[in-house]
């Protein structure tokens, strides 16, 4: 039977905002539905909580990272990841949670292992259309797989089963833009270019995305309003490059209020992070997407090929974002509001706005059929 009296749920994730907004937006979802939450992760990612998780009460237990590292580097990780799984399973039957709920990152796997060891409810979500090295580490072991893509690659056979699309959970303000409708630039009227490079920003495009402008012919280049965000160390030089070019753009470091700008945005240049790809569609707005090619198991990429696929947006790899082929996408993207407007159509089409909804319904139906987890407990 569903749990009636605020059923605890542990949530567990990296330091990264591609694991810790999702299981934000999961915690502020559960929270309204009467749960009690516990969040653990690393000590890099207690540093990095903020929204509804400063409310939370937080635990923090080693974790050794997995992805990306040779043998010798897993190695040498071992130790710190058993010692985070006996932390974890410490304070598992301390708390004795209806369910844990893991969102990626190599912080989140001692969690995890201890939960499905212990017998607990488990489940997980993955963020981005193939799934990550640590998921793919639990995937055979938990009960259930939340997926933020219909489509989701490297799966393992055994756990497809486990497999729910939920969609990818995004904060409310981000929600709070889809009502904002997309009108795509009349023929001399103004046009809204943003470009954003993840959390710190992306030199490539401090490199390109100002000598492409520059290449378009002055009548659209004299349309544009840029806004950019720039490392640190390029701000100054991409602010002198468009002022020589007659243009004064919006630059900084960091926006924190992107969900507005990406709402008055007629077409973005972007990263493909999961975040990103979330957000864009939740709000349903075009984008070109240069994927991170450094990413591990460049699952940017994976993600970039859905949204261009469904004709929500336009993959660059990066070996191909050069000034003047970014200029032609450019001036053939701006002079055709039909294509932009029907690319924004496909990007709001492929947003959850639910995602947080659905995902807190996998959770709770999940405790509702705990009886077995309950069974291996006692076992």
């Amino acid at each position: 039977m569903m749990a009636t009296h605020q059923p605890r749920v542990v949530l567990t994730a990296g330091g990264t905002g591609g694991h810790v907004f999702p299981a934000e937006a999961l915690a502020g979802e559960l929270g309204r539905r009467g749960c009690q939450l516990t969040m653990i992760t690393d000590r890099r990612g207690g540093k990095a909580l903020g929204g509804v998780f400063k409310e939370i009460e937080t635990h923090t237990v080693r974790a050794g990272g997995i992805a990306g590292k040779r043998m010798i580097g897993l190695l040498k990780s071992a130790p710190e990841m058993a010692v985070g799984c006996f932390q974890a399973w410490n304070l598992l039957r301390r708390l004795n949670p209806n369910a844990v709920i893991g969102f990626g990152g190599y912080a989140a796997v001692p969690t995890m292992m201890a939960a499905t060891y212990g017998g607990y409810a488990t489940a997980i979500h993955e963020q981005n259309a193939l799934l990550g090295r640590a998921n793919r580490l639990l995937a055979p072991k938990v009960d259930r797989i939340a997926t933020s893509f219909e489509r989701l690659r490297g799966m393992p056979e055994e756990a497809a089963n486990k497999a729910v699309h939920t969609g990818m959970p995004v904060r409310d303000v981000v929600i709070a833009m889809r009502d904002c409708a997309y009108n795509p630039p009349d023929k001399e009227g103004r046009i809204n270019l943003l470009v954003t490079g993840g959390s710190q920003g992306a030199h490539v495009f401090s490199a390109v995305v100002p000598q492409a402008v520059a290449q378009l012919p002055e009548t659209l280049r004299n349309r544009l309003d840029i806004t950019q965000q720039c490392r640190p160390e390029d701000i100054d030089g991409v602010r002198a490059f468009y002022a020589q070019n007659g243009m004064r753009p919006t630059l900084a470091i960091f926006f924190d209020d992107i969900p507005d700008r990406l709402g008055a945005a007629h077409l973005l240049i972007g990263r493909a992070g999961a975040s990103t790809i979330a957000e864009l569609t939740a709000v349903g707005r075009p984008a070109v997407l240069v994927p991170y090619p450094s990413a591990i198991d460049d699952h940017q990429s994976a993600n970039a090929h859905a949204l261009d696929e469904v004709g929500a947006g336009w993959l660059m790899p990066e070996s191909a974002f050069t000034p003047s082929d970014l200029a032609a996408q450019l001036e053939t993207l701006l002079t055709s509001p039909v294509s932009l407007a029907k690319a924004a159509a496909a990007s709001r089409a492929a947003g959850r706005p639910d995602a947080a909804a659905r995902l807190a319904d996998l959770v709770l139906d999940l405790i509702s059929n705990g009886d077995d987890a309950s069974d291996r407990r006692a076992a």
